[in-house]
């Protein structure tokens, strides 16, 4: 909990995150179901690979105050934004790297018994070495926004072995105001896939 987000639940509205233009940030509903999946316990660590704005991985911070995050971003200006995000809501248990996934996972600190992976190239190369590290039991979590990626996403998962697969593609629309009416705003689609590595 934070003065800026005084709540234990998750679901932080997207204005208060500090953003930059053109660069997407997965969209509160989104959030929430990957945190949901992530499954997270106050101790977690997770590795946030891609983090791109960083929202899932503070929102991850937050709700783990004795455990770790450590968001990878490629975009040095990216990677500041997630900076300063963390700045504003009092973050000292999320650290971000800056590097090309997967060649920079050898580095990252931590053992991560939770790895999110948003969307990236190369991305079955990420898969197959994130995979290394995650520990016994932890979770892998990857979106996917078009069929080419979910179609990749789903080979790995069945290369890896990965257990109890559960995969999701919500529909989320939002009010939005519209001149002088408000209507609903489909939000863009997106896949959920995760799964466990056996013990």
């Amino acid at each position: 909990m934070t003065s800026l987000w005084p709540y234990v639940t998750p679901g932080i509205p997207d204005d208060l995150f500090e953003q930059l233009p053109g660069i997407p940030l997965s969209s509160r509903e989104v959030r929430l179901l990957l945190l949901g999946y992530l499954r997270l316990k106050p101790q977690s660590v997770l590795w946030d690979i891609g983090a791109g704005t960083g929202t899932v991985a503070i929102e991850a911070a937050l709700l783990c105050p004795r455990g770790q995050v450590v968001a990878v971003e490629r975009d040095e200006d990216v990677a500041s934004l997630i900076r300063k995000n963390c700045d504003r809501f009092g973050l000292k248990n999320l650290e971000v790297i800056e590097g090309n996934a997967p060649d920079c996972l050898p580095e990252l600190p931590y053992q991560p018994d939770c790895i999110l992976v948003e969307g990236g190239r190369p991305l079955k190369d990420t898969l197959l070495e994130a995979w290394q590290y995650l520990a016994a039991a932890g979770r892998l979590v990857v979106t996917a926004t078009n069929l080419e990626t979910l179609y990749t996403v789903s080979e790995t998962f069945a290369a890896l072995r990965v257990r109890n697969v559960e995969a999701a593609q919500p529909a989320v629309n939002r009010l939005e105001a519209r001149g002088n009416h408000q209507v609903f705003v489909a939000v863009d689609p997106i896949f959920i896939l995760s799964g466990e590595k056996g013990e």
